[in-house]
């Protein structure tokens, strides 16, 4: 059975089923009526609800009589896709009872979307620290390796979450790049950057800016990056309308395809620091990868 974008796996409250092997369930949004002919509708398949896999909002088993209004959520355990394994361990940075700081490889997806699920950070945590509840409180590409925040407990994770969110966290990224730049470095560029649905590359676009980044020189190459805001593809973008793209980039300038398996190339940055004042404990933290860049 085929789950689409119709599921998500993250209610607002506890959802009914807890994690299971690093995943929590799928919700789904009913359209209304008879579960199991919905199931068959829009899946193919009723068999989840036919072995009692299917549960309501309450906790209680949906069977093939159910019949629920439209808007209301059941859940159940999603069947994972084939996955190529990503070679590459989760050096965990530190760690205590609020949150777990880790150096993720690249090519591993910081949480579960389209292909990538168990193949992920969390996911691969949960499981190898035995923490159900862990939760990104940020993320970074699937190809950026770097310092990446989880929290540990439900209780915490807002508080976390808005301190990325109100851009309460000092972060720096390392990278590495071919060419010379198309203006004096150090520079800030600003602009607006635009990532559609469905296409590959973010684009700029004319209007008020929506993205700032600092671009400093380390010579040979190499280069440290301040970002002030987040934009999905930022920092690539910015480096290649400098003139320099990112080495290994699959997406910028061109599109490239590689295969699921190939891990030879690696996409040359670096999410290299983190800094912020906990909002639990009110002291500084700072947290560096251990990770160098090939070039």
């Amino acid at each position: 059975m085929r789950t689409t974008s119709r599921l998500s796996a993250r209610a607002v409250n506890r959802p009914p089923l807890p994690p299971r092997d690093g995943l929590g369930p799928a919700r789904l949004r009913l359209q209304g009526g008879n579960v199991f002919d919905e199931f068959e509708r829009r899946f193919g398949s009723g068999a989840k609800v036919l072995a009692g896999e299917v549960v309501t909002a309450s906790g209680s088993m949906v069977s093939a009589d159910t019949s629920l209004p439209a808007g209301a959520h059941v859940f159940f355990y999603r069947e994972l896709p084939d996955e190529v394994p990503v070679p590459f361990d989760i050096p965990v940075l530190y760690r205590d009872d609020d949150i777990v700081v880790v150096d993720k490889p690249h090519f591993l997806a910081t949480m579960p979307r389209g292909s990538h699920v168990a193949q992920t950070a969390v996911v691969r945590l949960r499981r190898a620290l035995e923490l159900p509840e862990l939760s990104p409180a940020h993320r970074l590409d699937r190809l950026t390796a770097g310092v990446l925040l989880f929290t540990v407990r439900r209780e915490v994770r807002g508080a976390y979450q808005t301190l990325f969110s109100s851009g309460a966290v000092s972060k720096t990224y390392h990278a590495v790049a071919q060419g010379d730049p198309s203006c004096a470095l150090p520079v800030l560029v600003r602009n607006r950057i635009v990532k559609r649905r469905g296409v590959f590359q973010a684009s700029v676009e004319p209007g008020e800016p929506n993205a700032s980044t600092l671009v400093e020189s380390l010579g040979n190459g190499r280069y440290r990056l301040t970002p002030h805001t987040g934009r999905t593809h930022q920092l690539r973008v910015h480096m290649c309308g400098l003139g320099v793209p990112i080495l290994n980039d699959p997406l910028y300038p061109v599109v490239r395809d590689v295969a699921a398996d190939d891990f030879s190339s690696p996409l040359q940055l670096l999410a290299h620091s983190l800094e912020f004042v906990d909002p639990l404990s009110g002291r500084s933290r700072l947290f560096v990868s251990g990770r160098t860049l090939a070039g």
